[in-house]
């Protein structure tokens, strides 16, 4: 793992809130996709927000990026809070890739014309040759390799991998500091998925690239991730090193998430954790802790007061939002 700076993380949300409105309801109703998010991204590290379909992971990647709106709360990036008039020169130095390479290109551009549009739009290195290298340059440190084998070529005439790769390129030619990468290799086969994300590590390790990896995998989380984040409906619930979340699990969602994830090798004491009824609706929170319905572990004060805190589970940084933390839980009963 490659040093963190000890200066301004590179991202820094507190309290963020992203509502839809219902229609039909006259704003009364709001769908919650995120309710109360605080998280750091820091320089050069791999975070992982891991979680069910539906927690919120996507929206917060794309609020981070400018492309969804903020209700209330606050987003700073590199110490100084964002606001719409600096999403240009955000964007220049952070970068996204989605989850769908297919729907992320246009198909009516070719290769070269995609990776040097970054370059066009923010008025990067002079027109002509000097663009073009940057291009090729960029293709090559994707693995596109010889660049110009794949210059004149359009989306279509691509793999799934190979325009993920381009993707991947039309983002490093600005040379940010960061990539949002939702889902990135979700959609690929599973013989390709290993190429992109050794890519995507060789990058961090040669450039210090921070990622924010979004993803529903909690082993390719644990495999990848210097830290975690685990959300469920629009909070995060804990947060920790990699290490202290998927070892020491403090969190009962955190624990059936990660008693399900598939291992050659049996796991002595672990039980499988199979969680009870569905997500509830993101505009009809339930009261208390919104993961008591389903929570093995739930007590008489989860229905009624809300942990909105993440508490310190006594080790450095690591943090869950569960009243079996709280002192005053355990002595009102509450499972060890």
């Amino acid at each position: 793992m490659s040093a963190v700076a000890a200066e301004a993380p590179l991202f820094a949300v507190r309290d963020l809130k992203v509502h839809f409105p219902v229609r039909g309801t006259r704003g009364k109703v709001a769908v919650k996709a995120l309710d109360g998010v605080d998280l750091d991204w820091r320089r050069g590290e791999v975070l992982g927000i891991v979680g069910e379909s539906g927690c919120g992971k996507s929206t917060l990647g794309r609020t981070l990026m400018g492309l969804q709106r903020v209700t209330s709360g606050e987003v700073r990036f590199a110490g100084d809070v964002v606001r719409r008039s600096d999403l240009r020169s955000m964007r220049r130095r952070v970068q996204m890739v989605f989850q769908d390479p297919y729907q992320s290109l246009n198909p009516r551009m070719s290769v070269g014309s995609l990776v040097q549009e970054p370059l066009q739009i923010h008025r990067v290195g002079k027109r002509g040759r000097e663009r073009v290298e940057r291009a090729l340059a960029a293709l090559e440190g994707a693995g596109l390799r010889p660049p110009e084998r794949f210059w004149d070529r359009y989306p279509h005439e691509l793999s799934g991998g190979q325009r993920q790769r381009v993707v991947i390129a039309a983002a490093l030619v600005l040379e940010p500091e960061g990539l949002v990468c939702d889902e990135p290799v979700s959609a690929l086969d599973v013989s390709i998925r290993a190429q992109v994300l050794h890519l995507l590590m060789h990058l961090r390790e040669e450039r210090n690239l921070g990622l924010l990896f979004i993803t529903h995998d909690v082993g390719l989380a644990w495999a990848l991730c210097d830290r975690l984040a685990v959300m469920y409906l629009g909070r995060v619930v804990e947060q920790g090193t990699t290490e202290q979340v998927l070892a020491n699990p403090q969190h009962p969602y955190t624990r059936a998430l990660l008693s399900v994830v598939p291992t050659p090798l049996p796991r002595g004491g672990v039980r499988r954790t199979v969680l009870e009824g569905e997500l509830p609706d993101a505009a009809r929170l339930p009261s208390g802790c919104r993961f008591h319905p389903r929570c093995p572990s739930v007590f008489e004060r989860c229905p009624s007061d809300d942990p909105h805190d993440l508490l310190p589970t006594g080790d450095d940084g690591h943090v869950a939002a569960c009243w079996l933390l709280d002192a005053a839980g355990r002595e009102n009963g509450s499972a060890p």
